[in-house]
């Protein structure tokens, strides 16, 4: 009887072990749930859910709406899982904020685009025009570079995938750049003294914008260089192998999910599948 009851009691903490994290509910259902940043990404997330429906997996969706939240939602326990943010932001963010935080599937490579409600291409840019962009590290950085391949003006080369308005080394215009927190930068192209912003693809969705048709300039994907910026998902590394949550993470990357990133709205023409 005794030998009876510790193999049970070893089954049960075992199976507790394999599911920590996600929460079963009364109907065997076993709930994850999955942090985002604006709306962009709930297609593909719910198709993906739509997937996992015969593992009896379910996905619950939570949107943010500030980039600073997601991380600490998900180091805190709020959420199982995060998909908002490339590799180079979430190693910044576990160098300055100490996270236990792990990715543990890639998703997507999202376009980043220059808009604008005053010129239709950057060489219309004039003299000490001021050029909004992201004041956070990793996004603020890519803006920058996306400008420079723009021809915009040239960054120190040895300042990696982080430089800063101040790495700036030729300004041929003496652009001015404005730093704000990334989910401003879209509203910014009303102010008559902006004469462009660089926006990550949620926010231009969120406001009403369509990426691959109102961005004046979007910088084409390098596989190779621009692998800091794949989007991914992430875990608190105590969880990295949590067996549901590598399904969750199998069921995004499939054929069905791909079309979806590809062919439908809001995401067509503004990211790639990155798997």
């Amino acid at each position: 009887m005794k030998k009876s009851v510790f193999i049970l009691l070893a089954a049960f903490v075992a199976c507790a072990g394999a599911y920590a994290g996600a929460k079963q509910q009364s109907d065997g259902q076993t709930v994850v749930k999955v942090g985002l940043m604006g709306e962009e990404l709930r297609p593909v997330w719910s198709e993906a859910g739509r997937l996992l429906e015969k593992d009896n997996i379910k996905i619950e969706l939570v949107t943010f709406s500030d980039y600073a939240v997601p991380n600490r939602a998900l180091a805190d326990g709020d959420i199982d899982l995060n998909s908002f943010q490339h590799d180079a932001f979430l190693q910044n963010e576990i160098r300055n904020q100490k996270y236990e935080i792990t990715a543990i599937g890639n998703t997507v490579i999202f376009f980043l685009g220059v808009y604008s409600k005053k010129i239709k291409s950057l060489d219309e840019l004039k003299d000490g025009d001021t050029v909004v962009i992201m004041n956070d590290a990793t996004n603020g950085g890519r803006a920058l570079k996306v400008l420079e391949a723009a021809g915009v003006f040239t960054l120190d080369p040895s300042k990696g995938n982080t430089p800063t308005p101040q790495d700036i080394v030729s300004n041929p215009k003496n652009i001015k750049i404005v730093e704000v927190d990334a989910s401003q930068t879209w509203r910014t192209l009303d102010d008559p003294v902006v004469a462009a912003a660089v926006v990550n693809s949620n926010f231009v969705v969120d406001g009403g914008g369509v990426p691959a048709q109102d961005a004046i300039f979007i910088k084409p994907i390098d596989q190779v260089g621009d692998k800091p910026y794949i989007n991914l998902v992430a875990a608190r590394t105590k969880d990295k192998d949590n067996p549901v949550y590598r399904k969750v993470v199998a069921a995004f990357q499939t054929p069905e999910v791909s079309r979806v990133i590809t062919d439908e709205a809001p995401l067509k023409g503004t990211a790639l599948p990155a798997w």
